[in-house]
């Protein structure tokens, strides 16, 4: 046991040590945005808004034009309390917006738990995806995945979308999460997919309390051991509100910006936000203070 022990140490260092690659051709030497942009007509803050193909596409060309360095499409909510939708629906709110963004000069991330939409938006142009169940949803994306030589993002996730905020418990959430998000690196690596194209999300808000997200959050640093770019989405989710006297999700702006400069400290990679404007002003002050001599 204690050899064993020994051995994963050295694995974090040796991980915590090495630099990290582009992920799916962007370089890592800055904090990069992904713009969210949500075909769904249910999602926590812009449910509907973007539902339409044409308001989605302009909405992603403006989170391109205000910085986005990757959008991420989504056509079914995850949220707390979502349901699941067909898979042909899903298809359908995807395929028009990912094939009129091909072109538009950024990293197109699908949002979906189901191998049939990874593979049509892979074919319809995107490069990444984006699996909140880290793929152990679909029995056949851990294939497809290994196969498409795309970038991957493996968000932890506790239980259905519907349940998962029932009543989520850890022995320590930082570790527990830690232990899974390591556990699904080694099956994915096993299975064809290496680290390189692995990205990783301890999953804010999907099967966790308000004292476990704050915990993960103070504890992100951990996750560099991993040896794997760290992706962080708490914008605008309803642990900042709670911060802030209920505010709505509409609300959360300041709240989203404090978070996304926690996380940039902590060396986050990579920001999953609404709002890509104002983030990337933040982080452009937060940077230019932090270099000045």
């Amino acid at each position: 046991a204690g050899a064993a022990h020994a051995d994963r140490v050295e694995r974090l260092l040796a991980h915590l040590r090495a630099p990290r690659v582009a992920a799916a051709g962007v370089a890592l030497d800055r904090p990069r945005l992904m713009g969210i942009v949500n075909l769904t007509p249910d999602s926590f803050f812009d449910g509907g808004r973007y539902a339409e193909p044409r308001a989605a596409i302009a909405h992603a060309r403006a989170l391109i034009a205000a910085g986005a360095d990757f959008i991420d499409l989504g056509g079914e909510s995850t949220r707390p309390g979502a349901l699941p939708v067909a898979e042909a629906d899903e298809r359908a709110r995807l395929a028009p917006v990912i094939e009129a963004l091909r072109d538009a000069g950024t990293v197109l991330s699908v949002d979906t738990r189901k191998a049939a939409i990874m593979a049509a938006a892979l074919a319809a142009g995107a490069h990444v995806i984006n699996d909140t169940s880290a793929l152990t949803h679909d029995p056949a994306s851990l294939a497809l995945a290994a196969r498409a030589g795309v970038g991957v993002v493996l968000m932890h996730s506790l239980g259905d979308p519907r349940t998962m905020q029932d009543d989520p418990r850890y022995d320590d959430v930082l570790l527990d999460v830690f232990d899974y998000l390591e556990a699904r690196i080694a099956v994915c690596t096993a299975a064809g997919l290496p680290r390189e194209r692995l990205i990783v999300d301890p999953g804010i808000g999907f099967g966790k309390t308000f004292a476990h997200n704050l915990a993960l959050l103070r504890g992100l640093a951990l996750f560099h051991g991993l040896g794997c770019p760290i992706l962080l989405g708490a914008s605008r989710k309803s642990f900042l509100g709670r911060l802030d006297r209920g505010a709505p999700a509409a609300e959360r702006t300041p709240g989203s910006l404090a978070a996304a400069l926690w996380a940039a400290s902590q060396g986050v990679q990579i920001l999953r936000v609404h709002d890509v404007a104002e983030t990337r002003q933040a982080l452009s002050v937060w940077t230019a203070i932090a270099a000045a001599q």
